[in-house]
C-alpha cells in the first residue's frame, strides 16, 4: 500500500519558489508520480498529470489539491498506445499553454510477455517509446517555456541493460527482468542523446534512479521471487513521498538551470553505466524508435 501523500519529503535547500512554473507529470495516478505532483505543487507549481484510469488519476488530483497545491489538470489515457500519446500531446497543447518542465515517470513491469494495440512488446512500448514520443511531440512547447526541463525517471537496473537491437521486442527470447533492465537502459540513452540534439535551447534533459519504494510496481503481473521478497523487503523501502525526492529536485533545483545530460539518484550527479555513454548506440535506438512510432520527429 502506498504511503499516504501527508508524507512527501521536499528537503529544506530544494524549497524554492515553483509558482507560474507548469509541471506535467505522467504515470502521476499513484506511487512516485503522484508523490512528485504535491511535492511540486506544495512549491507552487502548476500540476498537470496523466494517469491511465480516470477514476484514480481524478482522485489522486483531488489528493494534491487537498494538499494545497490548487487546481491540477487531469488528463487520461494509455500511453502504451502511440495514438493514445499523440491525442494527449495535442490536449496538453491545447491546454496547457507552456510546459516548464515534463517528467516521463511512467513506467512497469511484466513477467509475460504482452502486445499492445500497436503489436509492440509492452515494457519497451510504455516504459522508452512513451516518454521517446511524447517528448518529441511536446518538444517545441518545452523550447518556448524555456528555460525548460525533462526528467526521465529511470532505475538502477540500467546498470543490467543492454539494448538488443536484433530482438527489441523480446519477439525470439522473452524475459521480464531482461525487457525492463533494457527500457531503463532506453531511458538513460534517450535523455542522453536528446541532450545533445537540444544542446543551446535552454531545455534541459536529466535521468535518475528513485531507490526502491514502496509501490504496487510490477503488482499486474509479477516474478514468483518478487511475490516472496517485497513482503520481506517493505519495511526497508523508501515511501513514495522519499522516491520522489530526486525527480523534485531535477524539476526544481536553481543550480540545475545549465545542467542536462546526467543521471542522479539521492539527489546527487552519478555515473550511469558505460553502455548509457556510447554516442552511436545512442543514435542508433533514436533512430530505430522514431521508426517504431512511425514518423519523423525532431532532430
Amino acid at each position: 500500500m502506498n504511503a499516504p501523500l501527508a508524507h512527501v519529503h521536499v528537503p529544506k535547500e530544494a524549497q524554492v519558489p515553483m509558482v507560474g512554473k507548469t509541471v506535467l507529470v505522467t504515470g502521476a495516478s499513484g506511487g512516485i508520480g503522484r508523490a512528485t505532483a504535491l511535492g511540486l505543487a506544495e512549491m507552487g507549481a502548476r500540476l498537470a498529470i496523466i494517469g491511465r484510469d480516470r477514476v484514480r488519476t481524478v482522485a489522486a488530483a483531488r489528493k494534491i489539491q487537498a494538499g494545497g497545491g490548487g487546481q491540477v489538470q487531469v488528463f487520461v489515457g494509455d500511453l502504451s498506445s502511440q495514438s493514445e500519446v499523440r491525442r494527449l500531446a495535442e490536449e496538453a497543447l491545447a491546454r496547457l499553454p507552456r510546459i516548464d518542465v515534463l517528467i516521463n515517470n511512467v513506467g512497469g513491469y511484466w513477467e509475460t510477455r504482452h502486445v499492445t494495440a500497436d503489436g509492440l512488446e509492452r515494457t519497451f512500448a510504455l516504459n522508452h517509446l512513451a516518454s521517446f514520443l511524447l517528448t518529441n511531440l511536446l518538444l517545441e512547447r518545452l523550447m518556448q517555456s524555456a528555460p525548460a526541463r525533462v526528467v526521465n525517471v529511470s532505475s538502477n537496473a540500467q546498470a543490467l541493460g543492454k539494448i538488443d537491437f536484433d530482438d527489441l521486442q523480446g519477439e525470439r527470447s522473452y524475459s521480464g527482468a531482461r525487457a525492463y533492465n533494457q527500457s531503463k537502459l532506453a531511458n538513460v540513452l534517450f535523455t542522453n542523446e536528446l541532450a545533445r540534439r537540444i544542446k543551446g535551447s535552454s531545455v534541459t534533459a536529466n535521468s535518475l534512479h528513485p531507490g526502491l519504494v514502496n509501490t504496487s510496481f510490477g503488482a499486474e503481473d509479477p516474478r514468483s521471487i518478487q511475490r516472496i521478497l517485497v513482503p520481506l523487503l517493505r519495511p526497508f523501502m523508501k515511501t513514495p513521498g522519499r522516491g520522489a525526492a530526486t525527480s523534485i529536485y531535477l524539476a526544481s533545483a536553481p543550480e540545475l538551470d545549465q545542467e542536462t545530460g546526467g543521471f542522479y539518484a539521492k539527489r546527487e550527479r552519478r555515473r550511469s553505466a558505460e553502455r548509457s555513454y556510447d554516442r552511436p548506440t545512442a543514435a542508433r535506438l533514436w533512430d530505430a524508435s522514431t521508426e517504431l512510432v512511425g514518423r519523423s520527429l525532431a532532430g
